[in-house]
């Protein structure tokens, strides 16, 4: 080890406030994602007394499950002054912020290279937990104050600059909701006169499916029909390491789609691999949606912005142009919860291409896959992704840095 590590325990010391006069109401959970979360326990008939008192600057962590999580949870406090915690989290802080900046110790548990070590020390089997001393012994690189006020500056910088992006997205997918639901949903859409089309009289026709009255010339239809093609993926044998050892294609799966650009996959196949499987090269502007998967997986959307391949659990959906292609993901995304409900079988139901295909969707003018500002959207969307991506590789080389800072 360099002479200029030290042990994570010669600079910290555990801290036990309970909340004993239930000063604080304001209580957090803690995130594999080393955040705090506003907690969602459920706290009835539960002794608030007891809970922890985390001030700002000081860290919370849990030490359980850290090998069957691949991570250890850790967090330091910068939004609030004070907040409760559960008691089962070790709460600590630095003893001298001059020779050991909290936001730089905190840098260090972001790296995934922490996140390995504290899988290897972690001991108790499948659910492997961190002992406090094994934790402590641990070691990290203690430059200067001053390089470490330089180092955690560039990383803010990047952390600001993605958190500002994760929010430009965030407008432009209220800005798409907006808008299909008054396209869409209320027929308000421009007409030839740039005027909503409902309200300025637009002549309407009574849908005997929709049980309404929806725009004349608009028809419903099934997604197959819609579609010009549709495909389910595929999984490369894992036997043949020829099939998983290059970066030939992307290869997403059902997790990674969560309702966003896709570029950048997990993980990639290569091409022999593509040819000896059921996995099937995608066109860019394809769409995509998760037919089964943990959690709210299910129903989640996709839109691709490179050539790729998926697994078994996503289906594609390949239109003719962008303008339908992009109406057809923000109509997914729309009705996404509808959609999952229909699913069927056993404890955890699927979604099937099957039934994919027969969904009904509401076919509106041609023009009006012309006129709509969802291909816009999505393309401002890439390019903020593509910046995302980016900053994320930037912010992971700054922290691998770390470990070679004199």
């Amino acid at each position: 080890m360099r002479s200029n590590y030290r042990r994570i325990g010669d600079f910290i010391q555990l801290v036990d406030e309970r909340n004993r006069n239930l000063e604080v109401t304001t209580l957090l959970g803690l995130s594999i994602s080393k955040v705090f979360i506003p907690s969602v326990a459920n706290i009835i008939g539960t002794d608030m007394e007891n809970y922890k008192i985390i001030r700002k600057n000081q860290f919370a962590c849990s030490t359980m499950q850290v090998r069957r999580d691949g991570k250890m949870p850790v967090a330091l406090l910068k939004d609030f002054d004070k907040a409760i915690i559960s008691p089962a989290y070790p709460v600590f802080e630095v003893i001298d912020n001059n020779v050991l900046l909290p936001e730089y110790l905190m840098m260090w548990f972001s790296r995934s290279e922490f996140d390995r070590e504290a899988c290897f020390y972690a001991v108790g089997g499948v659910r492997g937990s961190l002992e406090w001393e094994d934790f402590l012994d641990m070691q990290l690189p203690v430059p200067s104050p001053e390089k470490q006020r330089q180092l955690v500056n560039e990383y803010h910088v990047l952390v600001d600059r993605i958190t500002i992006n994760n929010r430009l997205i965030q407008k432009l997918e209220e800005t798409a909701q907006a808008v299909y639901k008054e396209w869409f949903v209320d027929f308000e859409f421009p007409d030839t006169n740039d005027k909503p089309y409902k309200s300025n009289s637009g002549e309407m026709k009574f849908n005997k499916e929709l049980e309404k009255e929806i725009p004349q010339g608009w028809e419903m239809i099934s997604i197959k029909d819609f579609c010009s093609e549709m495909k389910s993926g595929g999984t490369p044998s894992r036997d043949n390491i020829e099939f998983w050892n290059s970066r030939d294609i992307p290869w997403f799966k059902t997790g990674e789609l969560n309702n966003g650009i896709l570029i950048e996959s997990e993980e990639y196949i290569s091409n022999e691999g593509c040819l000896n499987s059921s996995a099937k090269k995608l066109p860019i502007n394809s769409v995509l949606i998760a037919m089964y998967g943990e959690g709210k997986t299910k129903g989640q959307v996709g839109f691709l912005k490179v050539e790729a391949t998926t697994n078994q659990a996503c289906c594609a959906m390949i239109c003719k142009n962008i303008g339908m292609a992009t109406y057809l993901y923000y109509y997914l995304q729309t009705n996404r919860d509808l959609i999952a409900n229909m699913a069927n079988g056993g404890a955890q139901p699927n979604l099937s291409k099957a039934l994919i295909e027969e969904l009904r969707i509401m076919k509106p003018s041609i023009e009006l896959f012309e006129k709509h500002p969802f291909e816009k959207i999505i393309n401002l969307r890439e390019s903020i992704t593509r910046e995302l991506l980016a900053l994320d590789n930037l912010k992971d080389l700054l922290l691998s840095k770390l470990a070679t800072i004199n």
